[in-house]
Order: structure tokens, then C-alpha cells, then sequence
């Protein structure tokens, strides 16, 4: 099974030797490559729509892994029972949706050792949603594929550690990706740093109360952009 440079970056997380729960499979090509690649001994490839699952099925058929791998119809993690799994891959669907999944499978957090999330939006919401309620993100990767920058985060319960606020910036762009100064988030601030720019320049003629409080938003959000920029600039 060959997958994608994101696909293979949310695969590339999960941990050896753990049984993995797919949520969202689709087609069900991660739970095929992580068994097929000798990461995971066995896997469970869920999805809430029956047309995706029956699509996983033929795959897993057709690479004759139906003894290695289940496929179970479940809205979000509705389906899954405590133990089966040591990892969750929640990937390609937007951060809201990501919240929502963990938050009504509550029951399940520590069960899982690890949660492998990429959120193809709502990054912000995602990251404060983990750090509110208890989990660290132990790692982050982006990646850029067909011109759009994807991250992925493998996160787990804190257990005490990590509980300090994170920053803003840290937020926004990712603590550990502001770490490793990751040379994709680099690529990624410095365009959207133009971007703002270039917003906030048009909106500096305007003379509409309106235009002058979406001026102030553009201009903190550089700030942030800035300060997100120094850390991957900055040297060890």
C-alpha cells in the first residue's frame, strides 16, 4: 500500500506494536499500511457512512488482511469498546468535528495510549480543546501536499505533566512545531505573514468603524505570525 506524504506522516506516528483504530477510514489505506508494514498486528477501520466502509472492506479484501483487520460501521468512536485499541487515528475532517468525536468518546481517553489527530482545519480549536482537557501533544509534523499545508499531532493524557498555559503563538501554530522549528511551519508563516500584510494594507484606507476593528484582528494576528516566525528562526 502506498499513501500519500500526509497519509504516510499520520501512519509514520503511530507507535509499533499497537493495535490501531481508524476513525473516518474511508478507503481504508492507513489501517491497511500499518498492518501490511508490520506497525500494527491487527487494526479496526471505522466510518459513520456505509458507502466508505464497504470500500475499506474491498481493500482490505483485496490485500488479504480480513483476518488482521475489522471494519465496524460507528459514529465516530460510538463503537468502539475500551481495550481494543492503543491508538486512535483521527484524521481528514475538520477540527470541530475532531473535538466533537473525542468529546462524546470521553469514555475511551484513558483507555488510549496515544491519539494520532491531523485536523485539515480549525488547528487552533483543536490544540485548546486538547490542552483544556488534559492532553499533551507529544509530537507534531506538517506537511505540504498539492499546495496545502496539513498538520498532524500525536497527542496523549498529560498525567501531570504539561499543565502549564500554552502561549498564544503556541496556540496558533503549534508548540512543538515552534520547537523543532520545523522548516515546512517556517515556509508556511511566511506566507501567511504576507497575506496579513497585504490585508491589513487594504484595509488601512478604509475609513468604516468596521474595517478599523478587522484592522486591529489582521495586525494581532501578525504579531502572533511574528512571534511564531522568531522561535523558528531563532537557534537552539
Amino acid at each position: 500500500m502506498k499513501l500519500s506524504h500526509r497519509l504516510e506522516t499520520v501512519a509514520s506516528f503511530v507507535s509499533e506494536g499497537s493495535i490501531a483504530a481508524d476513525i473516518g477510514t474511508d478507503h481504508g489505506y492507513i489501517p491497511i499500511y500499518l498492518v501490511e508494514n508490520g506497525i500494527s498486528p491487527s487494526a479496526i477501520a471505522m466510518d459513520v457512512r456505509p458507502g466508505p466502509l464497504k470500500r475499506a472492506r474491498d481493500h482490505i479484501r483485496e490485500h488479504g488482511l480480513e483476518g488482521k483487520i475489522q471494519t465496524r460501521l460507528s459514529d465516530g468512536l460510538e463503537k468502539l469498546l475500551p481495550g481494543e485499541a492503543d491508538t486512535v487515528v483521527i484524521a481528514g475532517m475538520g477540527g470541530e468535528l475532531i473535538c466533537r468525536i473525542l468529546e462524546r468518546g470521553r469514555r475511551l481517553w484513558e483507555q488510549v495510549d496515544e491519539w494520532v489527530l491531523s485536523p485539515q482545519s480549525e488547528l487552533e480549536r483543536t490544540r485548546f480543546f486538547l490542552w483544556e482537557n488534559g492532553f499533551c501533544i507529544m509530537d507534531e509534523a506538517m506537511v505540504l501536499e498539492e499546495g496545502k499545508y496539513y498538520t498532524v499531532m500525536q497527542c496523549a493524557r498529560r498525567d501531570g505533566h504539561g499543565t502549564e498555559i500554552p502561549a498564544p503563538a503556541e496556540v496558533r501554530y503549534g508548540p512543538v512545531l515552534m520547537k523543532k522549528k520545523d522548516p515546512v511551519l517556517r515556509e508556511f508563516l511566511e506566507q501567511e505573514m504576507k497575506k496579513l500584510e497585504t490585508i491589513a494594507c487594504s484595509l488601512a484606507g478604509s475609513g468604516t468603524e468596521r474595517a478599523a476593528a478587522r484592522r486591529k484582528e489582521v495586525e494581532e494576528e501578525i504579531r502572533l505570525a511574528k512571534e511564531a516566525w522568531n522561535e523558528v528562526q531563532g537557534s537552539d
